[in-house]
Order: structure tokens, then C-alpha cells, then sequence
């Protein structure tokens, strides 16, 4: 029989990813001995009972981490770091911190004074969602084929970077090491930036004068579905996303804005040549997305 990755996994917020994660371990139990699964949200905790997430569901934050091989905080970025230093003194010696923020240079910036020599911190971000949330959300699924983002800490040793790695092999995901900055402008490209202009779409709809705001709704084409779709998602959660990247939000949306502004131009001027070239570049970026599998 092959050992567990992990004797005790802790899950910190069994919400879309986390209980994804608790989901899957279910159907493959040799992967962690025990589960533990943590929330301040005693309706979130219920849920997670009802659905059979964990073998141990408390409330009792210190003591679901203290004997944990690995605690994974699942929780919005703006809650990471504060949890984090919160129980990283409680942890055992040798376990392993990780948690699975989309924004990572403020965390690590926030928690590195905090961090213990005996404890390795190694977070991941895994590259999936949907526009739901909370325990009944999630699906053991959710991760398959996707990409998972790895960025330790420098003086993590390389034992625990690689059991991470291992963990969301074991998830469905495919795996990549990056440093901390890179990951925050690759990921206010891809995933920030277009959530930002879905939530701004939808707020300019909302604007119109009410006969034409009534039609919008009405005669909703594909186009207009597709961002209402990741408009629908957690605003607290993406409040502290867009507040935690800022700098590489900022950056790209800069360069979006430098560009639509050039197409703007060119429909202005009618300069058929520049709108081909631009719709031409959006279908090659299509194409690369279905043949990376990631469409």
C-alpha cells in the first residue's frame, strides 16, 4: 500500500476550491490519513457535515491545525495572511503551510516576517473556478487538466515543494514553479483583468436609461451572457483580489486600455486593415487555448 502524502491534511474554508479539494481526497483516500476541515461559519461548517467533507469539521481553528502534517488555507487572499500568522505559532515542527491565493507578492510580503525556519510555506494557485461558491459548489473534478501555479518560498526545502506539487498532480492538475511576481502578472492578465472588465460591462448595462437597461437584459446575446457568467462571482473575493494585485492589475489594464483605445480608433477612422489584424490575433490566442486544453 503506498503511504499518504499526508497522515493529517487541515482545509481552512471548505468554499469552491476547498471543498473541491476535500471532494476529490474522498474518492482517494490513500492520498491523506485524516482530514480536517476548519471555518469560522457555523452554516458553512453544516454543510460540510451534511456533505461529508472531512472526519473531523470543527470551528476550533487552533486546534484543527496544531497536529496538522499540512494546513491549507482555502479563504479569500485578504484573509490569508492574517490566519496565517495567526496559527503559524500553534503548527507543529515540520509541517507544511500552503494556500491557494490568487495574488501572492502582498501575502508573501505580509507573512514573511511571521514565518518559522521549522515550518515550510508553499502555496499554490490552482488555475480553476467557477462563478458559485461555498461547500455545496465544489466538485472532485474542478481541477482536472488545469494549471496549478507553485510559488515557494525561498527557503522552503525542496522535500515539501515537491509533496505540494505531488498533492495537485494528484488533483488532476498540471503543475508549474514561478516566482512571486511573475505569477501576479501572468495571473492580472488571464484572470483579473478580464473579471474586471465582466464586472465594469455589467455595471455600464446597468446604467443605461431603463427602457434601453430592460432591452439589454431582454436580448441578451452570447457575448454579454459570457461576462455576466464571471460577473456572478464572490464580490469579497474579488475585492480583495483586485486590491491585493493592484500594481499588476493597474499595469495590464493600462495596456488593455492603451489597446482598446487603438481599436477605437481604428473602427473611428474605419481602418479595416487594423480590425482584421486585432479580431485575426483574438482567434490565434482562441486556437492556442483549445490546443493547451485550457478552453
Amino acid at each position: 500500500m503506498t503511504e499518504p502524502l499526508f497522515d493529517t491534511l487541515c482545509v481552512v474554508g471548505p468554499g469552491l476550491i476547498g471543498s473541491s479539494v476535500l471532494r476529490r481526497l474522498r474518492a482517494m483516500p490513500e492520498l491523506v490519513g485524516t482530514l480536517i476541515v476548519t471555518d469560522r461559519d457555523r452554516d458553512v461548517l453544516a454543510r460540510a457535515r451534511a456533505l461529508d467533507l472531512g472526519d473531523v469539521v470543527t470551528d476550533d481553528l487552533d486546534a484543527a491545525v496544531k497536529d496538522a502534517d499540512c494546513v491549507m488555507l482555502c479563504v479569500p487572499v485578504g484573509a490569508i495572511a492574517p490566519i496565517a500568522s495567526r496559527i503559524l505559532p500553534i503548527m507543529k515542527s515540520g509541517a507544511i503551510l500552503t494556500d491557494v491565493g490568487s495574488t501572492r507578492r502582498s501575502i508573501v510580503d505580509a507573512l514573511t516576517p511571521h514565518l518559522r525556519t521549522d515550518i515550510a510555506y508553499v502555496p499554490a494557485h490552482p488555475m480553476a473556478g467557477t462563478e458559485h461558491s461555498g461547500p455545496d459548489a465544489g466538485f472532485a473534478t474542478l481541477f482536472e487538466d488545469r494549471w496549478c501555479l507553485i510559488t515557494p518560498d525561498r527557503n522552503a526545502p525542496e522535500d515539501a515543494v515537491t509533496r505540494i506539487g505531488a498533492f495537485w498532480h494528484a488533483m488532476g492538475a498540471r503543475t508549474r514553479r514561478m516566482d512571486a511576481d511573475h505569477h501576479d502578472t501572468i495571473c492580472a492578465m488571464v484572470s483579473h483583468l478580464p473579471h474586471l472588465i465582466a464586472f465594469t460591462i455589467c455595471g455600464t448595462a446597468d446604467t443605461l436609461a431603463e427602457d434601453m437597461r430592460s432591452e439589454v437584459l431582454d436580448f441578451a446575446a452570447s457575448g454579454f451572457r459570457d461576462f455576466t457568467r464571471i460577473a456572478a462571482s464572490d464580490p469579497t473575493m474579488w475585492r480583495d483580489i483586485f486590491l491585493n494585485n493592484r500594481d499588476a492589475l493597474l499595469g495590464v489594464l493600462d495596456r488593455f486600455s492603451q489597446d482598446a483605445a487603438a481599436m477605437a480608433d481604428a473602427i473611428r477612422s474605419g481602418d479595416e486593415e487594423t480590425i482584421v489584424e486585432t479580431i485575426e490575433r483574438g482567434r490565434r490566442i482562441r486556437r492556442s487555448l483549445l490546443e493547451n486544453r485550457q478552453a
